[in-house]
């Protein structure tokens, strides 16, 4: 009897034992999936932990419109490029053309099928030799002093001795007791202008206030605060949805839950109100005739459940189930309010009527993400906090792991109603270099992903690293994730191998097997100069042949808005009407032709699926009159900066006036070229 009780003590003994590894790596995101890959290539054992039932985040969960075009490209290298190049050649294996690729030429997409990037990630991990385990919810963690040493888990117990955090909400981090925040700062903590409430410069017109004069759904709050102070709230969550109108592998949005109408009274108000009314969601073209659905930033009301994603990053396992789920049922509600109330106009509707879900995705989960798009959760306070100064003046640190340029980028993060207006609030719009279609280039130091060494000393956190949400506006996105997690896991190893926290690595040979896998470091010569003045020419109007009207010569009259952000142009940059429709957008040049006769009509734009694919314009000279409209979704002749859109006879004095009355996308008015014909 007692060889047997001691027979089944060392059998408890064994079922409870933690696993072990070099390095643990807790949270499959793209971050995380790196990190365990670039740790693994430097030879330790890895185990990558997920707390639930998804490996890839958001990059297999329906993102794939790859956030590689805004970015430096020639240092958005290692892991990246490496699981895009993979990609890319998975379909031209099979022959597939993708809708964009991208090059450091013209900034274009990669862009790719959820199961293709789930995939091609999954070969990675194998061939890296990572153990993945899911299901593994993170229970507790216990430490000896500054050092983690076990991870409890829904699934099991883990022993490391190094630990990686790579989930979106930093909860490995949070748990092992390391300080962190969450929210916006206001600009006077780090003197940020950027930070506090941001506003943009119009308001919808109407009231957000109900005939009690309480708030209508989806108004987060009638009280924002002070502009200059900070708030607990983050930028809006919502899913990627990999959607498609071919009706062979269309499968339709399943009904919600809870239908209600009168739930949706604020966007019947906006489309009462609002001239000349535009799809709410963003519809990125992707291979297989697929579409990646997405929040769309700068619009008033799109995907994102406003307010809703506050407190997720805090919330255990049922929380977040619940929140993942309203977010869900208001996608449904929304997408079901778009398709079929009248109040929509009946264009729109059609237009959400024929999306569905795709039959080829996500079939363990009836088509349907398993991934919400997390933007922003907690971000650690750690050696040293990343914030405005260091992206826009102090580009330059001596411990480099990353050059970031995305663009600071932030999305709405509430919604304000009163009686006589509605606002959304947060959404800092792509603040790219002056003059440049890119952000500015500035390194990310090692300390921004190392814990303060007295509250952890064999932690990395790359995701939710240590920075302001201003400087988190820029950084959020997946490439640099993904980098961020490569330099956490050779970081990892190094730690674990050399048995030192990590915080006392030596930067030189850090930097030694960072460049050994591939990575740049170095900042790019054009963020060495000082930024191009605002203006600068892109191609210089005298120097073309024939007539040459640019933006800057038109009599405007209503709103334009003015950009340089995507080259060509001709002269210092162009005009664009916001995508309004309304027709009060008017632009006229008046000029005289050398000599009478036939003349081909050129423009110049920047193409592109969401300009207007008819533009009017009216051309009068010599008692006739001409109308033409011009498709601005079509590309430009190759090498050239015009497209011819018609032929046109001028004698004497002419005008011609371009308007953008009832056009479905952005109107371009950069400049049109008159050559004499034949």
């Amino acid at each position: 009897m007692t060889r047997f009780i001691a027979c089944l003590h060392l059998l408890a003994i064994y079922t409870h034992a933690a696993t072990q590894a070099d390095v643990i790596v807790y949270g499959a995101t793209p971050g995380g999936f790196c990190a365990s890959i670039s740790a693994a290539r430097e030879g330790a054992s890895v185990i990558l932990l997920e707390p639930t039932a998804h490996v890839g985040g958001v990059n297999t969960g329906g993102l794939c419109f790859s956030d590689s075009n805004q970015t430096v490209r020639s240092t958005v290298l290692g892991l990246f490029e490496e699981w895009h190049a993979r990609i890319e050649k998975d379909y031209e294996k099979r022959g597939v053309a993708l809708p964009y690729k991208v090059s450091e030429k013209d900034h274009k997409h990669w862009t790719y099928e959820p199961h293709v990037a789930a995939k091609i990630t999954q070969e990675m991990l194998n061939e890296a030799k990572v153990k993945v385990l899911t299901k593994r919810a993170l229970q507790s963690v216990s430490k000896d002093g500054t050092r983690i040493t076990k991870l409890i888990t829904s699934g099991g117990e883990f022993e490391a001795k190094v630990f990686i955090d790579g989930t979106y909400e930093g909860d490995l981090m949070a748990a092992a007791g390391v300080s962190w925040t969450i929210g916006r700062e206001g600009r006077k903590e780090f003197g940020e202008s950027l930070a506090g409430k941001q506003y943009p410069k119009k308001k919808m017109h109407m009231s957000g206030l109900d005939a009690d004069g309480k708030a209508l759904p989806f108004i987060t709050t009638t009280d924002p605060g002070t502009d200059e102070e900070g708030d607990k709230n983050v930028m809006i969550y919502s899913f990627r949805l990999c959607v498609t109108k071919d009706s062979a592998n269309r499968v339709p949005f399943p009904k919600p839950a809870n239908y209600d109408p009168a739930r949706f009274e604020i966007m019947r108000r906006y489309f009462a109100q609002e001239k000349r009314p535009h799809l709410l969601w963003d519809l990125y073209p992707l291979p297989g005739n697929k579409f990646d659905a997405n929040n769309g930033i700068g619009k008033q009301f799109s995907m994102g459940l406003m307010g809703a994603c506050n407190g997720w990053s805090e919330a255990d396992e049922a929380g977040r189930a619940k929140i993942w789920e309203a977010h869900k049922q208001y996608t449904l509600e929304m997408h079901h309010f778009l398709s079929t109330d009248p109040a929509v106009p009946a264009a729109i509707r059609e237009e959400y009527a024929q999306i569905g879900l795709c039959k080829d995705e996500f079939a363990d989960y009836d088509h349907w993400s398993p991934q919400l798009y997390v933007r922003e959760g907690r971000r650690m306070i750690g050696e040293y906090i990343v914030s405005q100064k260091d992206i826009m003046e102090e580009q330059k640190k001596d411990d480099a792991i990353i050059v970031s340029s995305f663009p600071i980028d932030s999305h709405d993060c509430q919604r304000v109603g009163t009686g006589k207006f509605v606002i959304n609030e947060g959404t800092i719009m792509p603040l790219r270099v002056p003059g440049r279609q890119h952000g500015y280039a500035y390194h990310i130091p090692y300390r921004a992903i190392t814990p303060k060494v007295a509250e952890c000393s064999n932690l990395l956190v790359p995701v939710a690293l240590s920075c302001t949400h201003v400087g988190f506006s820029s950084i959020r996105v997946e490439p640099t994730w993904m980098i961020l997690g490569q330099s956490a896991g050779i970081a990892a190893a190094m730690s674990a191998k050399q048995n030192v926290a990590v915080q006392k690595l030596p930067y030189p040979a850090l930097r030694e097997r960072f460049l050994a896998q591939k990575q740049v470091l170095d900042l790019p010569i054009l963020a060495d100069l000082p930024p191009e003045p605002k203006g600068t020419i892109s191609i210089d109007p005298k120097t073309l042949p024939g007539i040459v009207l640019d933006d800057t010569e038109a009599e405007l009259k209503g709103e334009w808005s003015r950009s340089s952000n995507f080259k060509p142009h001709i002269g210092t940059g162009y005009l664009h009407d916001d995508k309004r429709g309304d027709g009060e957008s008017v632009a006229v040049f008046r000029f005289k032709a050398p000599k009478p006769g036939k003349y081909d009509l050129r423009m110049a734009y920047s193409a592109h699926e969401t300009r207007a694919t008819k533009v009017p314009l009216t051309i009068e000279s010599g008692g006739r009159t001409t109308l033409l409209t011009a498709d601005q979704t079509k590309p430009l002749p190759a090498g050239e900066a015009f497209r011819s859109i018609g032929i046109v006879e001028l004698d004497g004095g002419t005008m011609i006036t371009l308007l953008n009355k009832e056009t479905d996308g952005f109107v371009i008015l950069d400049a049109l070229q008159l050559l004499p014909f034949p």
